[in-house]
């Protein structure tokens, strides 16, 4: 236990290095598969055919797989996003005019769209973080593990602070991820294909709370089911 971490759960005896499974492991397993995440950036095509191509191979090792709705609401997006923009205003407002002016653009133009937001607004707002652990618990409940993209689209431009290079639609590609930071899920990121350029594509398999060791053992069997990796990429020099 450490009395700084204010969240801290009580101490658990976890056998991390158990992770070590095989396809076999995923046989009889419950898989939702969540193609559509209900609100943001649209799903790139390549990015679809690579997460249904890991589902199938969930199902050839026995796992029964089954599509979901989407449950994040545009609203609860929205709203987070709203959030994030007030309290990160009222964080820069507090900053001397010498530091704020290190702020990326983009992030200040994000943050301070929220300047005229009213109390009403941003307490509406809040509550969607609520709203969205309640709706994410309550479609994951019928399955073990929930598939989907981590992203809806592959690595954007690396000068961009945000796909959309849009303050006002900053955080678009978040919409596969949110729901699962918000219910404390744990999720783990897995290659799972190229796109046609050669950049990875990300299956995401979010667990229920606290089988933080059963989504590991998952994501294991899983990458001995999936096709041949690409080497990483050396940088240049």
């Amino acid at each position: 236990p450490d009395a700084r971490d204010s969240m801290q759960l009580p101490p658990q005896d976890i056998a991390w290095r158990d992770f070590e499974r095989s396809p076999e492991h995923l046989r009889g397993l419950r898989i939702g598969l969540l193609l559509d995440a209900g609100c943001g950036l649209p799903v790139d095509p390549q990015v679809r055919a690579a997460i249904a191509r890991a589902a199938r191979l969930f199902e050839s090792a026995g796992a029964t797989v089954t599509p979901m709705q989407p449950f994040l609401a545009p609203e609860m997006l929205a709203g987070m996003d709203q959030f994030w923009r007030m309290r990160s205003h009222l964080d820069m407002a507090a900053l001397p005019p010498e530091r704020k002016a290190r702020v990326l653009p983009f992030i200040q133009a994000w943050a301070d769209s929220a300047a005229g937001l009213s109390g009403t607004e941003v307490f509406h707002a809040a509550h969607q973080f609520h709203a969205t652990r309640v709706a994410t618990v309550a479609a994951c409940s019928a399955f073990d593990y929930v598939l989907s993209p981590v992203a809806p689209i592959t690595a954007f431009a690396a000068e961009l602070a945000s796909p959309t290079d849009d303050p006002l639609r900053a955080l678009e590609h978040i919409a596969f991820t949110v729901p699962f930071n918000m219910s404390e899920q744990p999720a783990a990121s897995i290659n799972c294909g190229y796109s046609d350029e050669g950049l990875p594509i990300g299956l995401q398999i979010a667990g229920a709370r606290f089988d933080d060791l059963g989504v590991l053992r998952v994501a294991r069997a899983f990458e001995q089911l999936r096709g041949p990796q690409r080497p990483w990429p050396e940088p240049p020099g």
